[in-house]
């Protein structure tokens, strides 16, 4: 098959649609996006920092990259209440401050063959602190609200005070964080009372987030029966290392999350699979995507959006004099992402 043969499928999926803001988007079910490539959670925090060194995000790439220009920027998992997880709540350093936060990052961030291990363990500012300090400030952003908590009366508390926050429309959606490896938890006991209890609470389109460590097939069975918009494939996989020298573990929670270069095929395999199950929910593709080679392998494959994560946004650490650099290359990539938007009038995917 062609990059032709790719477009007719896109078109089969989903139809350009026109947002409420008045600017062309792409429509996946009834999430509408400004365009295929959206950001993963966590990696630009909440779209907006306090930090004057990275006022927007979490990644010093975030400042020379208009975010407003991505289909979506997705916050960092959000709890009923703050919660410092196995890092901090603060986003906001004194220059002084800075090689004792580095020492922190390194119990809880670290580079890894072809990727990255992380154990932040869920550390947000909370639902609250979000709405009321964080979103008012990305209003030029289209947003998609990463959710997580440990019980199904959790999640009806978050998508209640987003609804009462967030009219109808104003996001991209919400998305549930039900199979994050390190905050220590089974989410699969919970995971159908999520469903059926948080779900039909939603004013905003749901996404359900599905882990290749978990039963994803049948986990995105039970999402299309709940009445879920679309699906993020994949979260991180959950990983190990060592110091070969004492045998301690890189992570202060022993085990963390694997994302990057090196979970790729493992993305590309769970959004086949997906497809060839009949599972027919949009699908939001991350894992591993850094070129526009990546994009389309995971359009091939059978994915409508993908997403940039840590093989983007942490590839100029450590060093922020590379960010602008790497900028350019993010740039190259929403560009051409972005033509594939309007496809009933032109081919997707063309090189």
């Amino acid at each position: 098959m062609d990059a032709r043969t790719i477009g007719a499928v896109l078109r089969a999926r989903d139809h350009v649609a026109r947002e409420p803001f008045g600017e062309e988007g792409v429509r996946l079910g009834d999430i509408v996006l400004r365009n295929r490539l959206v950001t993963s959670s966590s990696l630009l925090g909440y779209g907006v920092s306090n930090s004057r060194l990275v006022p927007y995000g979490m990644s010093p790439v975030s400042l020379f990259v208009p975010l407003a220009e991505f289909g979506a920027v997705t916050t960092r998992t959000l709890t009923v209440e703050p919660r410092e997880g196995h890092f901090t709540t603060r986003d906001e350093y004194a220059l002084s401050e800075l090689p004792d936060l580095l020492k922190r990052y390194g119990k809880v961030l670290r580079g890894t063959d072809a990727g990255w291990v992380n154990a932040f363990g869920w550390c947000n500012v909370g639902i609250d602190a979000y709405l009321r300090d964080y979103y008012p400030r990305t209003r030029d952003q289209r947003v998609i609200i990463s959710l997580g908590g440990f019980s199904a009366e959790e999640f009806v508390t978050l998508v209640d005070r987003v609804n009462a926050a967030v009219p109808a429309g104003d996001i991209a959606a919400v998305e549930f964080n039900v199979s994050c490896h390190n905050v220590n938890f089974d989410f699969s006991t919970i995971l159908q009372d999520v469903l059926d209890e948080a779900v039909p609470r939603s004013n905003h389109p749901v996404i359900l987030k599905l882990s290749p460590d978990y039963d994803y097939l049948r986990n995105a069975e039970q999402a299309a029966k709940a009445g879920v918009s679309a699906l993020t494939a994949i979260n991180t996989v959950k990983a190990l290392r060592l110091d070969p020298r004492t045998g301690e573990p890189w992570l202060s929670n022993r085990y963390g999350g694997l994302s990057g270069r090196a979970i790729k095929p493992i993305g590309l395999r769970v959004v086949s699979e997906l497809r060839e199950a009949g599972v027919t929910l949009p699908i939001i593709a991350t894992g591993g995507i850094r070129t526009v080679d990546d994009c389309r392998e995971y359009f091939w494959a059978g994915a409508d959006a993908v997403s940039l994560g840590s093989a983007t946004w942490l590839a100029s650490y450590p060093g922020y004099a590379l960010a602008p650099l790497r900028a350019l290359h993010v740039r190259r990539v929403l560009k051409a992402v972005r033509r594939y938007g309007a496809l009933p009038t032109r081919s997707a995917l063309s090189p």
